[in-house]
Protein backbone atom coordinates (compact mmCIF):
# COMPACT_ATOMS: atom_id res chain seq x y z
CA UNK A 1 0.00 0.00 0.00
CA UNK A 2 1.62 3.12 -1.15
CA UNK A 3 2.25 5.81 1.82
CA UNK A 4 1.58 9.28 2.53
CA UNK A 5 4.30 11.30 2.22
CA UNK A 6 5.58 13.55 5.05
CA UNK A 7 5.79 17.71 3.91
CA UNK A 8 4.60 17.59 0.83
CA UNK A 9 3.40 21.05 -0.95
CA UNK A 10 0.06 22.77 -0.83
CA UNK A 11 -0.69 25.21 -3.46
CA UNK A 12 -3.51 26.70 -5.00
CA UNK A 13 -4.31 25.55 -8.18
CA UNK A 14 -5.41 28.86 -10.01
CA UNK A 15 -7.04 32.05 -8.49
CA UNK A 16 -10.72 31.41 -8.09
CA UNK A 17 -12.08 32.21 -4.36
CA UNK A 18 -15.05 30.65 -3.30
CA UNK A 19 -17.69 31.47 -0.77
CA UNK A 20 -18.27 27.82 -0.19
CA UNK A 21 -16.25 25.60 -2.50
CA UNK A 22 -17.69 21.80 -3.30
CA UNK A 23 -17.67 18.78 -5.81
CA UNK A 24 -14.56 18.40 -7.32
CA UNK A 25 -14.80 15.74 -9.80
CA UNK A 26 -11.81 15.08 -12.13
CA UNK A 27 -13.33 15.04 -16.27
CA UNK A 28 -10.41 13.06 -17.28
CA UNK A 29 -11.82 13.42 -21.55
CA UNK A 30 -11.09 17.13 -20.47
CA UNK A 31 -8.01 17.18 -18.44
CA UNK A 32 -10.29 19.69 -15.66
CA UNK A 33 -12.18 19.98 -12.76
CA UNK A 34 -15.53 20.43 -12.12
CA UNK A 35 -16.34 21.90 -8.76
CA UNK A 36 -18.88 24.36 -7.46
CA UNK A 37 -19.54 27.45 -5.33
CA UNK A 38 -22.77 26.35 -3.50
CA UNK A 39 -24.40 29.52 -2.18
CA UNK A 40 -23.25 31.57 -5.63
CA UNK A 41 -24.56 29.24 -8.00
CA UNK A 42 -20.91 29.00 -10.09
CA UNK A 43 -19.85 26.07 -12.01
CA UNK A 44 -15.95 26.04 -11.88
CA UNK A 45 -13.91 23.99 -14.51
CA UNK A 46 -10.21 24.21 -13.57
CA UNK A 47 -7.63 23.38 -16.31
CA UNK A 48 -4.84 22.00 -14.29
CA UNK A 49 -2.29 22.32 -16.56
CA UNK A 50 -2.75 26.07 -16.39
CA UNK A 51 -4.82 26.79 -13.52
CA UNK A 52 -7.67 28.91 -15.67
CA UNK A 53 -10.56 28.27 -15.06
CA UNK A 54 -13.62 28.99 -17.42
CA UNK A 55 -17.61 30.06 -14.62
CA UNK A 56 -20.81 30.01 -15.49
CA UNK A 57 -23.66 31.37 -13.06
CA UNK A 58 -26.58 28.51 -12.83
CA UNK A 59 -29.02 31.65 -11.04
CA UNK A 60 -29.43 29.51 -8.18
CA UNK A 61 -27.66 27.27 -5.39
CA UNK A 62 -25.51 24.60 -6.87
CA UNK A 63 -24.13 21.68 -5.05
CA UNK A 64 -22.52 19.79 -7.84
CA UNK A 65 -21.44 18.73 -11.34
CA UNK A 66 -20.61 15.86 -12.78
CA UNK A 67 -19.23 15.37 -16.12
CA UNK A 68 -21.89 13.47 -18.22
CA UNK A 69 -21.56 11.22 -21.75
CA UNK A 70 -21.40 13.24 -24.60
CA UNK A 71 -19.21 16.26 -22.95
CA UNK A 72 -22.28 17.17 -21.12
CA UNK A 73 -22.38 18.30 -17.63
CA UNK A 74 -24.96 17.28 -15.05
CA UNK A 75 -25.89 19.65 -12.47
CA UNK A 76 -27.40 19.37 -8.73
CA UNK A 77 -29.17 22.38 -8.30
CA UNK A 78 -31.75 22.65 -5.45
CA UNK A 79 -34.32 19.89 -6.16
CA UNK A 80 -33.30 19.41 -9.79
CA UNK A 81 -30.46 16.99 -11.53
CA UNK A 82 -30.61 19.34 -14.66
CA UNK A 83 -28.07 18.49 -17.90
CA UNK A 84 -26.65 21.49 -19.10
CA UNK A 85 -25.31 21.34 -23.08
CA UNK A 86 -23.37 23.82 -25.16
CA UNK A 87 -25.44 24.10 -27.96
CA UNK A 88 -24.24 25.11 -32.11
CA UNK A 89 -24.73 28.87 -31.68
CA UNK A 90 -21.95 29.30 -27.92
CA UNK A 91 -24.84 29.18 -26.08
CA UNK A 92 -26.00 26.68 -23.83
CA UNK A 93 -29.20 24.36 -23.48
CA UNK A 94 -30.44 22.24 -19.78
CA UNK A 95 -33.20 19.76 -19.89
CA UNK A 96 -34.35 18.80 -15.83
CA UNK A 97 -33.62 15.17 -16.11
CA UNK A 98 -34.80 14.25 -13.06
CA UNK A 99 -36.49 16.51 -9.83
CA UNK A 100 -37.87 15.96 -6.04
CA UNK A 101 -40.70 17.63 -4.46
CA UNK A 102 -39.44 21.14 -3.57
CA UNK A 103 -38.99 21.99 0.18
CA UNK A 104 -37.67 25.40 1.45
CA UNK A 105 -35.61 23.58 4.13
CA UNK A 106 -34.62 21.30 1.99
CA UNK A 107 -31.68 20.86 -1.40
CA UNK A 108 -29.37 18.70 -3.20
CA UNK A 109 -25.58 18.26 -1.61
CA UNK A 110 -23.24 16.04 -2.39
CA UNK A 111 -23.51 13.87 -5.80
CA UNK A 112 -21.17 11.28 -7.61
CA UNK A 113 -21.54 8.73 -10.02
CA UNK A 114 -20.52 4.66 -8.91
CA UNK A 115 -18.51 2.98 -10.97
CA UNK A 116 -21.09 1.56 -13.67
CA UNK A 117 -21.93 5.21 -14.44
CA UNK A 118 -25.29 5.60 -12.36
CA UNK A 119 -25.74 8.70 -10.69
CA UNK A 120 -26.30 9.13 -6.77
CA UNK A 121 -27.40 12.35 -5.43
CA UNK A 122 -28.16 13.21 -1.54
CA UNK A 123 -30.25 16.22 0.25
CA UNK A 124 -30.07 17.68 3.09
CA UNK A 125 -31.67 20.26 6.14
CA UNK A 126 -30.29 23.50 5.23
CA UNK A 127 -30.49 24.26 8.80
CA UNK A 128 -28.39 21.14 9.53
CA UNK A 129 -30.70 19.94 12.46
CA UNK A 130 -33.63 18.04 10.92
CA UNK A 131 -33.47 14.18 9.63
CA UNK A 132 -35.50 14.67 6.65
CA UNK A 133 -33.20 14.69 4.01
CA UNK A 134 -32.63 11.05 1.80
CA UNK A 135 -29.75 9.50 -0.25
CA UNK A 136 -31.30 9.00 -4.18
CA UNK A 137 -30.10 6.93 -7.16
CA UNK A 138 -30.99 8.15 -10.63
CA UNK A 139 -32.97 5.55 -12.63
CA UNK A 140 -34.22 5.25 -16.37
CA UNK A 141 -37.06 7.27 -16.92
CA UNK A 142 -35.53 10.12 -14.76
CA UNK A 143 -37.20 8.29 -11.49
CA UNK A 144 -35.06 9.67 -8.87
CA UNK A 145 -35.04 6.21 -6.15
CA UNK A 146 -34.75 6.59 -2.47
CA UNK A 147 -32.21 4.19 -0.95
CA UNK A 148 -31.93 6.33 2.02
CA UNK A 149 -34.02 8.66 4.76
CA UNK A 150 -33.54 10.21 7.85
CA UNK A 151 -30.66 12.26 6.66
CA UNK A 152 -29.63 15.50 7.71
CA UNK A 153 -26.55 16.22 5.57
CA UNK A 154 -25.88 13.73 3.09
CA UNK A 155 -22.35 14.15 2.09
CA UNK A 156 -19.21 12.28 0.98
CA UNK A 157 -19.98 9.32 -1.92
CA UNK A 158 -17.05 6.82 -2.87
CA UNK A 159 -16.53 3.01 -4.20
CA UNK A 160 -13.96 0.23 -3.25
CA UNK A 161 -11.71 -0.39 -6.52
CA UNK A 162 -13.72 -3.69 -7.20
CA UNK A 163 -17.28 -1.60 -6.69
CA UNK A 164 -18.71 -3.90 -3.67
CA UNK A 165 -18.59 -1.69 -0.97
CA UNK A 166 -20.06 2.02 -0.90
CA UNK A 167 -18.86 4.82 1.29
CA UNK A 168 -21.26 6.96 2.61
CA UNK A 169 -21.57 10.39 5.10
CA UNK A 170 -24.11 12.01 6.88
CA UNK A 171 -21.65 14.75 8.24
CA UNK A 172 -23.74 14.98 11.45
CA UNK A 173 -22.93 11.62 12.64
CA UNK A 174 -19.40 12.68 12.33
CA UNK A 175 -18.72 8.73 10.94
CA UNK A 176 -18.11 7.24 7.63
CA UNK A 177 -20.72 4.42 6.86
CA UNK A 178 -19.80 1.36 4.55
CA UNK A 179 -22.53 -0.77 2.46
CA UNK A 180 -22.37 -3.92 0.72
CA UNK A 181 -22.96 -2.87 -3.06
CA UNK A 182 -24.23 -4.37 -5.62
CA UNK A 183 -22.95 -2.53 -8.59
CA UNK A 184 -25.49 -4.73 -11.47
CA UNK A 185 -28.63 -3.10 -10.21
CA UNK A 186 -27.10 -0.41 -7.79
CA UNK A 187 -28.24 -1.74 -4.50
CA UNK A 188 -27.44 -1.19 -0.91
CA UNK A 189 -27.08 -3.72 2.05
CA UNK A 190 -26.01 -4.22 5.34
CA UNK A 191 -25.38 -0.54 6.47
CA UNK A 192 -22.14 -0.58 8.98
CA UNK A 193 -19.84 1.98 11.32
CA UNK A 194 -16.29 1.80 8.92
CA UNK A 195 -14.75 5.28 10.83
CA UNK A 196 -15.93 6.78 13.77
CA UNK A 197 -14.93 10.20 13.34
CA UNK A 198 -16.25 12.24 16.56
CA UNK A 199 -12.38 12.66 17.60
CA UNK A 200 -11.57 14.29 14.72
CA UNK A 201 -12.14 17.89 15.68
CA UNK A 202 -14.86 18.86 12.96
CA UNK A 203 -17.19 16.99 10.77
CA UNK A 204 -16.67 14.72 8.21
CA UNK A 205 -17.86 15.98 4.69
CA UNK A 206 -16.55 14.99 0.99
CA UNK A 207 -14.47 11.44 0.66
CA UNK A 208 -12.64 9.97 -2.60
CA UNK A 209 -11.63 6.34 -2.64
CA UNK A 210 -7.62 5.73 -4.34
CA UNK A 211 -6.13 3.03 -5.81
CA UNK A 212 -5.72 0.79 -2.60
CA UNK A 213 -8.84 1.11 -1.74
CA UNK A 214 -8.46 3.69 1.10
CA UNK A 215 -11.09 6.15 1.97
CA UNK A 216 -9.69 10.11 1.40
CA UNK A 217 -12.15 12.43 3.78
CA UNK A 218 -12.50 16.14 3.98
CA UNK A 219 -12.53 17.51 7.68
CA UNK A 220 -14.65 20.57 7.92
CA UNK A 221 -13.69 22.45 10.84
CA UNK A 222 -10.81 20.10 11.30
CA UNK A 223 -8.26 21.50 9.27
CA UNK A 224 -7.09 18.35 7.44
CA UNK A 225 -7.83 15.11 5.73
CA UNK A 226 -8.64 11.71 7.05
CA UNK A 227 -6.73 8.67 5.39
CA UNK A 228 -8.68 5.19 6.14
CA UNK A 229 -7.43 1.55 5.44
CA UNK A 230 -9.88 -0.61 4.22
CA UNK A 231 -9.94 -2.05 7.56
CA UNK A 232 -11.16 1.40 8.72
CA UNK A 233 -8.08 1.93 10.89
CA UNK A 234 -6.66 5.74 10.17
CA UNK A 235 -3.95 5.55 8.00
CA UNK A 236 -2.72 9.52 7.78
CA UNK A 237 -3.60 12.59 8.64
CA UNK A 238 -2.61 15.65 6.46
CA UNK A 239 -2.89 19.06 8.11
CA UNK A 240 -4.19 21.58 5.91
CA UNK A 241 -3.79 25.63 6.14
CA UNK A 242 -7.75 26.23 6.16
CA UNK A 243 -10.44 25.36 8.76
CA UNK A 244 -12.81 24.19 6.49
CA UNK A 245 -11.86 21.82 3.83
CA UNK A 246 -14.88 20.36 2.42
CA UNK A 247 -13.92 17.71 -0.45
CA UNK A 248 -11.55 15.95 -2.15
CA UNK A 249 -10.69 14.52 -5.63
CA UNK A 250 -7.88 12.96 -7.40
CA UNK A 251 -6.98 14.20 -10.76
CA UNK A 252 -3.94 15.25 -12.96
CA UNK A 253 -1.50 12.72 -14.71
CA UNK A 254 -1.93 9.38 -13.16
CA UNK A 255 -4.49 10.52 -10.77
CA UNK A 256 -0.94 11.50 -8.67
CA UNK A 257 -2.98 15.22 -7.53
CA UNK A 258 -5.22 15.60 -5.11
CA UNK A 259 -7.46 18.05 -5.40
CA UNK A 260 -9.29 20.11 -2.02
CA UNK A 261 -12.34 22.33 -2.46
CA UNK A 262 -12.32 25.00 0.81
CA UNK A 263 -14.49 27.57 1.77
CA UNK A 264 -14.56 30.92 3.53
CA UNK A 265 -17.80 30.78 4.73
CA UNK A 266 -18.63 31.14 7.28
CA UNK A 267 -15.11 32.71 8.66
CA UNK A 268 -14.86 36.29 10.30
CA UNK A 269 -12.86 38.79 8.47
CA UNK A 270 -9.75 38.08 11.26
CA UNK A 271 -10.03 34.14 10.51
CA UNK A 272 -9.62 34.86 7.04
CA UNK A 273 -6.62 37.25 7.13
CA UNK A 274 -5.11 34.14 9.00
CA UNK A 275 -6.36 32.31 6.41
CA UNK A 276 -5.32 33.64 3.10
CA UNK A 277 -6.14 30.06 1.35
CA UNK A 278 -9.21 29.60 2.12
CA UNK A 279 -11.53 29.29 -0.89
CA UNK A 280 -9.29 28.02 -2.72
CA UNK A 281 -8.89 24.90 -5.09
CA UNK A 282 -6.00 23.39 -3.48
CA UNK A 283 -3.83 20.58 -4.64
CA UNK A 284 -1.26 18.55 -3.03
CA UNK A 285 0.60 15.50 -3.93
CA UNK A 286 -0.19 13.36 -0.84
CA UNK A 287 1.69 9.67 -2.20
CA UNK A 288 -1.06 7.83 -2.72
CA UNK A 289 -2.56 7.74 -6.49
CA UNK A 290 -6.46 8.03 -7.08
CA UNK A 291 -8.70 5.11 -8.69
CA UNK A 292 -9.77 6.01 -12.02
CA UNK A 293 -13.30 4.66 -11.41
CA UNK A 294 -13.74 7.56 -9.24
CA UNK A 295 -13.94 9.89 -12.00
CA UNK A 296 -16.45 7.69 -13.65
CA UNK A 297 -18.66 9.63 -16.67
CA UNK A 298 -22.26 9.72 -15.41
CA UNK A 299 -24.62 7.95 -17.82
CA UNK A 300 -27.57 10.10 -18.29
CA UNK A 301 -31.21 8.11 -19.02
CA UNK A 302 -33.44 9.29 -21.53
CA UNK A 303 -36.39 11.19 -20.52
CA UNK A 304 -38.92 12.07 -23.25
CA UNK A 305 -41.05 13.55 -20.80
CA UNK A 306 -38.56 16.19 -19.80
CA UNK A 307 -38.25 19.71 -21.86
CA UNK A 308 -35.57 21.50 -22.92
CA UNK A 309 -35.22 25.65 -21.95
CA UNK A 310 -32.26 27.67 -24.04
CA UNK A 311 -30.73 30.22 -22.68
Amino acid sequence: MAQVHAGHAIEPAGDVVALLGEGPYWDEADTSLLWVDIPAGLLHRTAVGSGETVTVDVGAPLSAALPATGGDVLLARRNQLVLRTAAADGGWSERVVAQTADRAEVRFNDASVDPAGRVWVGSMHTAETAAVGELYRLDPGGALTALLTGVTVSNGLGWSPDGSRMYYVDSTTRRIDMFEYYPAVGGLAHRQVFADLRDAGGMPDGLTVDADGCVWVAIWGGSALRRYTPAGDLDAIVDLPVSNPTSCAFGGAGLQDLYVTTAIQPLSEAQRLHQPLAGRLLRLRPGPAGLPSASTVATIPPDPSSHDCVR
